[in-house]
């Protein structure tokens, strides 16, 4: 057995050693949990002098500040290789720096001598580090509240806009000025409605079932003077989607409804327009359908104007194709997202504008 005895101390000499020498705040302690040696970056950290650090308990330091209940619990299960105490966060009033928040790991040692056991506990200074997140997280929130305000003064400043327009609209004489007016008046308006969604929602994540049923409603209640006549309603599938489409579908549906409303229903014709969207995993479908007179009926009835011209633009950024359909009565105009053909045209735009 004596033979056996060198190796073991060589192994101790050199734990020793290791420990002494880390840049990491180590404690070495025993099977009484007593501190064997102490890592001089432990004592520059907590300001606890090398001559009373060795024979102490770690429950000992800093006036007992260490002698917590749970810190007890798990050191303990530790020792007995019960459990590993991973990474156990705890609040300590240390010698300097006044209170630390510490990251403490403790790990069983095996020497190979079941009568001395060892235990090795890293301790990370981790209160800037908290300290820094608290930070971040109330910038964050800061910075949600100043969004939050700032779209309900852009909703604000946009209804604003929107009444002069309509004002505006009311006291031209031409007609022809009159209707571009209207129209501004209307697209402003979707905007508006939107910042109103954007600023009751989480992470610029848009209901579009209220928002297209909002907007509609603001649209009729500017252009159908009698319900009676005219319908607007929307058919949607409760779904939420970014801001960003949200926009270009607001404006999408304000040129198809205005579109419906001015020139399907000639002659106090009556009638309905329908919004509807239907959504399936990433595939959609955006339609606007009146049972009017539809363009065979009426020739007047414009096709490129600038609204449709809009229209086009937005199809193209949402990755949408464009369909007009003769319902007879009447016309559906639908704009259809397919992810994987909006993959194909995303990659074809991209290899032309490499070519070019």
């Amino acid at each position: 057995m004596a033979a056996d005895n060198p190796p073991i101390n060589m192994g101790r000499t050199l734990g020793l050693a290791v420990v002494l020498a880390s840049d990491a705040p180590l404690l070495l302690l025993d099977e009484n949990l007593a501190i064997v040696a102490a890592s001089d970056s432990f004592r520059a950290a907590f300001g606890i002098d090398p001559d009373t650090v060795t024979g102490r308990t770690i429950y000992d330091l800093d006036n007992q500040q260490w002698d917590l209940p749970r810190l007890r619990s798990l050191i303990d299960a530790t020792l007995s290789g019960a459990a590993d105490v991973e990474a156990y966060e705890v609040d300590i009033e240390t010698s300097l720096g006044g209170r630390r928040r510490l990251v403490l790991k403790a790990q069983r040692l095996e020497y190979g001598d079941s009568l001395h056991t060892r235990m090795m506990i890293t301790v990370i200074d981790v209160t800037e580090v908290r300290a820094s997140e608290k930070r971040q997280k109330a910038l964050v929130h800061d910075n949600a509240a100043l969004l939050h305000e700032m779209q309900h003064r852009v909703a604000n400043s946009l209804q604003i806009i929107a009444s002069i327009l309509m004002q505006s609209a009311r006291k031209v004489q031409s007609s022809e000025a009159r209707g571009h007016l209207s129209d501004a008046h209307q697209r402003v308006m979707s905007i508006a409605t939107l910042q109103r969604h954007l600023a009751e929602s989480d992470a610029n994540a848009v209901e579009l079932e209220p928002y297209l049923a909002q907007l509609c409603a603001s649209i009729g209640a500017s252009m159908i003077f009698d319900p009676e006549q005219l319908t607007l309603t929307t058919e949607v599938d409760p779904v939420s989607i970014g801001g960003d489409v949200s926009v270009s579908l607001g404006l999408v549906v304000t040129e198809l409804v205005i579109n419906a409303l001015k020139h399907a229903f000639p002659n106090d014709r009556h009638g309905h327009v329908v919004v509807d969207y239907t959504a399936t995993g990433d595939d959609w479908t955006l339609s606007v359908s009146d049972d009017g007179v539809g363009f065979g009926e009426n020739p007047e009835r414009p096709t490129a104007g600038l609204g449709t011209r809009i229209v086009q633009a937005l199809a193209k950024q949402l990755g949408a194709e464009i369909a007009v359909e003769d319902t007879a009565p009447g016309t559906r105009v639908s704009l259809t997202h397919a992810a994987q053909i909006a993959r194909q045209v995303a990659a074809n735009d991209e290899a032309e504008s490499a070519a070019v």
